[in-house]
Order: C-alpha cells, then structure tokens, then sequence
C-alpha cells in the first residue's frame, strides 16, 4: 500500500515501497499483473459488464494479490465497481485498461478517474500506463500515482522524440541524428523528467500551473481540465489548501 506523505489539490506525493510517488513503476522485471478479460472501449454494457466479473473472477481464483485491471469500458460506474471488487480482494494497485481510448475521450477520462480515485481506498495506487507526456501532470494532478516509460519505446519505434509538451518525427524534423536505442533512453529521460518535474511542484504546492501550462499542448488534455474544473469542483476544494 501507498504512504501519503502531502496533497497539492488531489494529487499526492507518497511512497510505494521505496519509490516516490507520483512514479514510474518499474517494468524491468515482469510485473504481477493478474489475468484479466480485454474488452474494447466502446462496447454494449451487457459486453462490459462480462468483462469486468471475468476479471474480478480470475483475480480471485488467481489466489495471489498483484496489479488488478480496471475494465469497465465507457461505462463509469462499472470502471468503480471493478477498482471496488479488485481492491476488497486486496490489490492496492489497480490500473486502467483501455488507457489510450481515454486520452481521446476527455469526459469520459475525468468522470472515470476521479470516481474512482474517490471510491477506493487512499492508500491504493491508481497506475495508468502508456500516458501521453503531455498528460501526465494532469492525470497526476487528479490523483494518479504511477506511471511507465513503455510509451517511450513505442514512440522511439517509430523515429518519434518525446519532449514534456510534444512528440517530433525525426524524419520530418531533423532535431537529432539518433539510432532506435539512443532515442529510446532519450524518451525514457523524457519521461524521467516529467515524473520529477511533477514531485517537485507538489512539494512546492504549484502543480496546478504546471498543469494548467501543460494543457495548453493538448485540446484533449485542456478540455479536460476544463471539464475537471467544473464537474468536480467539491473534489478539487476537498484536497486544495486554503491560504
């Protein structure tokens, strides 16, 4: 479980096992993601809702506490009751499927995380992998607290160079003559980076306007936050310090 250590709004500065958190989950080694049932994102409910007791299912005949999978598809209420099920079973780090789809989908990505993050206990984890760069301090500052660098290995695949507000392809801009590894450790630090960026503006109580410049980048990342401002502003005042 999670040590909570200080808020700046919803986000929270803690410690898993030793790392800090907001983090990087360490993927050098196989991860104990428990077995799961996919389901793409835009699915009748009935499919969703298959998916979701499968995955509870298997979690709980797997006889061991690991990373449990969020499925739910669209629908937020079914999202809240697989983190509800997965965590009574006793995994305090649930992480969300269809991560991409909800990037594109910025309604659906802050009703979804933010209920969640206000049905599960504190001291769980939320893990969301493949984060956009750009998106990441935002999806921290709701309360999510780990992150991976496989998006960096994705991107570097295919000659993109990740920076903490934008992506470039090398063979349109020729900003680095860099071979497949190079890159992929220059996105890893990319990544590194924001990470650190985002647990010292904590410390500093000023992630929101780290936020609010990095949503400038993205119209997704900035409807968001708009969105994040005015569906869930009891959630935002509950954590915000007042001065």
């Amino acid at each position: 479980m999670m040590e909570i250590k200080m808020h700046d709004g919803p986000a929270r500065l803690g410690k898993y096992y030793e790392r800090e958190t907001p983090g990087i989950i360490m993927t050098e080694n196989p991860l104990n993601i428990l077995k799961d049932e996919p389901m793409p994102y835009n699915v009748p409910k009935t499919l969703a809702s298959w998916s979701v007791n499968s995955t509870v299912e298997n979690a709980r005949l797997s006889g061991e506490n690991g990373i449990g999978i969020v499925h739910g598809s669209k629908y937020s209420d079914l999202r809240v009751e697989c983190a509800i099920r997965l965590e009574e079973l006793g995994n305090t780090v649930l992480m969300i499927a269809n991560p991409e789809e909800l990037m594109k989908r910025s309604r659906d990505l802050v009703d979804i995380i933010t209920l969640i993050r206000e049905n599960i206990n504190p001291n769980s984890a939320i893990y969301y992998p493949f984060a956009e760069p750009s998106f990441i301090p935002f999806l921290a500052y709701m309360g999510v607290d780990l992150f991976d660098t496989v998006i960096g290995d994705f991107y570097a695949s295919i000659n993109t160079l990740l920076t903490p507000s934008t992506k470039y392809d090398l063979d349109v801009y020729k900003i680095f003559d860099l071979n497949s590894e190079e890159l992929r450790e220059y996105n890893k630090n990319t990544i590194e980076f924001i990470i650190r960026e985002v647990q010292e503006h904590i410390k500093n109580g000023t992630l929101r306007n780290l936020v609010e410049e990095r949503c400038c980048t993205s119209p997704e990342a900035m409807t968001a936050l708009r969105l994040f401002d005015r569906d869930h502003k009891e959630f935002i005042d509950k954590y915000t310090q007042l001065y």
